[in-house]
């Protein structure tokens, strides 16, 4: 399979380097710990930097209090570049020790051997860990990652626009309703601003466009039982009713450069450059904090679930991250340590005080009752995942999904399109590593 980290190293070297700096080398793990002498790099993803500090030094303290002599160094990593980081790093000597993980990341790293095997009976809340995140650290029976937290995209809006649009601040709970205050936002934001959009869909946002093929019954592939394949199923009429419906609001209502992806959607939204954006829940933070954040907007940004077609509510994919030991740290030990303290009920709680979806069934049960997460806590359910397949973990799945929409944005038939990526999909999704 074609990955970034097997063409940077290769995989014989990356097997041989893996045998050879794995946990049992130099191993401390059998010292006291208040006599361990350590270093423990830790990667973590910006918003846990910017909306829940608080967990990380928590646990950095409780950590310290079992092993003081232990230094523990947390970088915090951002999206657009992480894995290009992580698979430069994994190629020389100086790489993290734990590493937060995109669910949809995790596959291609455990089919390198990049991951330590992990045992969850060690981490709290294992039994009701949720479905969608423990199966992106499973493969052939054993754990490789820990889950960290669920997510699932909703409607991230500012208030603001939408009543100076409507006359009302709360979202629509159909569509059609939805689309025409779209239109009236369109016609109030266009009387300052021709740039800024009432509702921000990026045309490479294949997420987006995903959900909308699950709104209409489609999937990106499916598992033929009787020939033991995957099968690339974006030319059904399903898939391709969503995929057209997608580009069509594209076009409609995307003001600014269509062709983008949805890495700078939030701050979009932080210049008022966009009524509406399909995003996370923690992104309504990263719309008025952090960097990139604009404080006059504190208290205009709200959420709620985004109606879909046929009226129902736009099904979700659920994301989320999990954090995992790298099979190459001498430290996988304590490295398991640390996440099991920052995955435990306590942090699930921080977690949840900040509206953010902790990693188990048990925590999240109250989130479906609270006004501010009831809508993305009901979406998990239901949501949909990519293809849990082998060969989904090539980095190319994203290529083809983007360059799909943006066929049919520059004009190709949605017919032709899909086709063309149910080719590739075919010719990538049953390949082993």
């Amino acid at each position: 399979m074609k990955r970034k980290l097997i063409a940077a190293i290769g995989v014989a070297s990356m097997l041989v380097s893996v045998a050879a700096c794995g946990s049992g080398d130099g191993d401390s793990s059998s010292q006291k710990p208040a006599d361990r002498k350590e270093n423990l790099t830790v990667w973590l993803m910006g918003e846990a930097q910017s909306t829940w500090p608080e967990l990380v030094k928590d646990v950095n303290t409780e950590f310290n209090k079992k092993y003081p002599g232990v230094k523990v160094n947390v970088q915090y990593q951002q999206w657009a570049d992480k894995v290009k980081k992580l698979d430069t790093s994994l190629g020389g000597d100086k790489f993290p020790d734990v590493v937060e993980l995109g669910n949809t990341e995790t596959m291609q790293y455990i089919l390198n051997g990049a991951l330590g095997e992990i045992d969850p009976k060690k981490y709290e809340n294992s039994d009701t860990w949720i479905k969608g995140l423990k199966d992106t650290c499973t493969f052939e029976g054993k754990t490789y990652c820990v889950p960290y937290y669920a997510s699932a995209r909703l409607a991230v809006y500012n208030k603001d626009m939408l009543k100076a649009g409507t006359g009302s601040d709360a979202l629509p709970q159909t569509e059609a309703e939805f689309l025409a205050a779209m239109d009236k936002v369109d016609a109030e934001l266009g009387k300052k601003d021709k740039r800024a959009s009432s509702l921000y869909f990026p045309g490479r946002y294949w997420y987006a466009a995903m959900s909308y093929v699950a709104a209409y019954g489609g999937k990106i592939a499916t598992y033929d039982e009787g020939a033991k394949e995957w099968k690339g199923a974006l030319s059904s009429p399903e898939s391709q009713k969503g995929l057209e419906h997608f580009v069509n609001l594209v076009k409609k209502y995307n003001k600014a450069d269509q062709t983008k992806d949805e890495q700078d959607h939030a701050n979009v939204m932080a210049n008022e450059k966009a009524a509406v954006i399909y995003g996370q829940a923690w992104e309504a933070g990263s719309v008025t904090t952090g960097e990139n954040g604009n404080p006059k907007l504190e208290g205009k940004i709200a959420t709620a679930g985004i109606p879909g077609p046929e009226g129902k509510a736009l099904p979700s994919f659920i994301g989320g991250s999990d954090l995992a030991t790298i099979s190459k740290s001498k430290v996988q030990d304590l490295g398991q340590e640390w996440i099991a303290l920052f995955t435990n009920a306590k942090g699930g709680d921080v977690l949840a005080s900040k509206n953010v979806l902790p990693n188990n069934e048990k925590q999240l049960e109250p989130l479906k009752t609270k006004p501010e997460t009831a809508a993305i806590a009901n979406a998990v359910p239901d949501a949909w995942f990519t293809p849990i397949a082998p060969g989904w973990a090539s980095i190319e799945k994203e290529e083809i999904l983007e360059n799909l929409l943006l066929e049919i944005l520059k004009g190709s038939s949605v017919a032709d399109a899909s086709k063309k990526a149910d080719d590739k999909i075919n010719a990538l999704i049953n390949k082993k590593a």
